[in-house]
């Protein structure tokens, strides 16, 4: 199966793994090992947090497992009409409060930079990343024995590039063939000086 090439239409040059990355609800049949699922995490261990506080929880199942199925099991309708493609999965949590109990409320931010780490050493290895904010998350918690002062944020489906796009529902399957990839402009979210945006 080819690969489905994306145009990504950018007004500045950028790194070639950002220009390339995208997030497929299609991937190969090309296992992912143990091995590798650590250096993603290694590379997400590796992101700034907030007082070094490092308030990201990751919770991890390779396809076959029963905690990649624990994981499906807590994903919204839509995400599990496409996500059992994956090789793997994954769920990010993070810690609400720090150390002396006061709110973290850098926690969130902290924990996105966790995913693009992992996110852009995963496009290093040719792994594909599609992060997913449709979870049942208080479900999450409590199958995954998560205590209140953690909140379940998100869940993300990792596979190699590759896959055959019939295989999706029909309204997804013409998004996952659609070749040129879009974003809002600059002008609409940078600001040298006062916001004067929506």
């Amino acid at each position: 199966m080819a690969i489905i090439e994306k145009t990504t239409p950018t007004d500045h040059d950028i790194h070639h793994m950002v220009e390339n990355r995208w997030s497929p609800r299609i991937f190969s049949d090309q296992k992912i090992s143990e091995k590798e699922i650590k250096q993603l995490l290694e590379a997400g261990r590796w992101a700034p947090s907030s007082n070094n506080l490092q308030p990201w929880r990751i919770i991890w199942g390779i396809k076959g497992t029963d905690v990649y199925d624990r994981i499906f099991s807590c994903l919204d309708e839509f995400n599990q009409s496409w996500a059992n493609h994956s090789q793997a999965l994954m769920m990010g949590a993070f810690k609400k409060t720090m150390k002396d109990g006061k709110e973290n409320f850098h926690a969130l931010h902290d924990l996105g930079l966790f995913s693009a780490n992992l996110t852009f050493q995963a496009q290093h290895m040719g792994i594909a990343v599609h992060q997913m904010a449709g979870i049942k998350f208080r479900d999450a918690a409590k199958e995954f024995k998560f205590p209140d002062n953690y909140h379940v944020a998100t869940g993300i489906a990792l596979g190699y590039y590759g896959g055959d796009p019939s295989k999706l529902p029909e309204d997804l399957e013409k998004g996952e063939r659609k070749e040129m990839r879009s974003r809002n402009p600059q002008s609409s979210f940078a600001f040298n000086g006062d916001f004067t945006g929506e």
